[in-house]
């Protein structure tokens, strides 16, 4: 067994981070894992008598007793998804730094991690409430200062036809829908740096070519160059994380389907219908999973438990059953 190279923990912090941003995540993902790493090496440094802040935290100080006490502290004010998240990261941490031979172990197997339930679906609430969305966005606003419903349409269309995440919709780039006629698709720069290949069929094609060719009459030819990004915001310019969040929020509110929002869903709520739509018309977890980018059947199969159980609710409201109670309790037959 080799010896343990005695190291800031904070500086180890940053060069796990490092070695992690040649899989490309997402800065939302990567600032998920430098706040759950320093939060709770805090919390383990404040075990220690006297205290020791977070600059004075040697890698050697990280114990398994420690581990645990620092995570009963980071675990009480928290859901479990979170607490999860949290030792997810620094069990991660960890197996870096055992590769990378600067400690012995790793000793987040002694540290109990809670079980977290998948996330169910949170698709947008109302049958026609996708149709309705689109609808109403496609028609100018008057009320905007500046309208543009051809790019509108194009960044809920991708989310609600092609089912992407916020992080895939502003890596789109203008070639990244190619293809013949009729066999058109939508190379994804995917979750975790895996990518896949969407379907785009001839009524998406449509939306992206009449946004495209907007963007050409507001900013000149240049503007639609295949290598520059697909999504602008109103002055040309790449739309960011929070102006794309905006978009959506605005449409929503524009369409009158603020009430039809789950909450905390925002654009995933999208990405949600698409995959509930999917298993409605009878797509297996397999599909699911290839078209949405999910790394496990798990993650594809809760889309088709929920859609089962919906279906099962609808056909329990049929009044019909109502009168087959009637006669089995007594009737039938006399």
């Amino acid at each position: 067994m080799h010896d343990i190279r005695d190291e800031s923990v904070e500086r180890l912090i940053e060069e796990f981070l490092t070695a992690r941003a040649t899989r490309k995540p997402s800065p939302h993902t990567q600032d998920a894992y430098r706040r759950d790493l320093r939060s709770v090496a805090a919390l383990a440094g404040a075990e220690h008598s006297p205290a020791l802040p977070l600059d004075a935290l040697m890698i050697s100080a990280l114990s398994p007793r420690v581990m645990r006490a620092a995570f009963a502290r980071f675990a009480a004010p928290r859901a479990a998804a979170s607490v999860h998240r949290a030792w997810s990261s620094w069990n991660g941490f960890f197996s870096f730094l055992v590769a990378e031979q600067v400690v012995a172990g790793n000793p987040m197997p002694a540290v109990g991690r809670p079980r977290t339930p998948l996330p169910q679906p949170k698709p947008l609430r109302g049958e026609d409430t996708p149709e309705l969305l689109l609808a109403s966005v496609s028609r100018e606003d008057g009320r905007q200062r500046d309208p543009w419903p051809e790019r509108d349409v194009a960044v809920l269309a991708l989310a609600l036809c092609a089912g992407l995440r916020l992080a895939e919709l502003l890596a789109l780039r203008v070639s990244s829908v190619s293809g013949r006629a009729g066999e058109r698709r939508v190379a994804v720069a995917g979750k975790g740096g895996r990518p896949r290949v969407v379907p785009v069929e001839p009524e998406l094609d449509e939306v992206v070519s009449a946004y495209l060719d907007s963007r050409r009459r507001r900013f000149g030819a240049r503007s639609v160059r295949p290598d520059g990004v697909l999504l602008v915001d109103r002055r040309g310019d790449p739309l960011r994380r929070g102006g794309l969040q905006y978009l959506v929020d605005s449409c929503y509110r524009r369409a009158g389907i603020t009430d039809r929002v789950p909450a905390g869903a925002r654009l995933h709520a999208l990405r949600h219908t698409f995959a509930t739509r999917l298993a409605e018309d009878g797509a297996g977890a397999a599909e699911i999973m290839r078209l949405l980018g999910h790394a496990s059947l798990a993650s594809s199969q809760t889309y088709i438990e929920v859609t089962a159980g919906q279906q099962r609710a609808a056909v329990r409201s049929n009044r019909t059953n109502r009168v087959l109670v009637g006669l089995v309790s007594g009737q039938l037959g006399r």
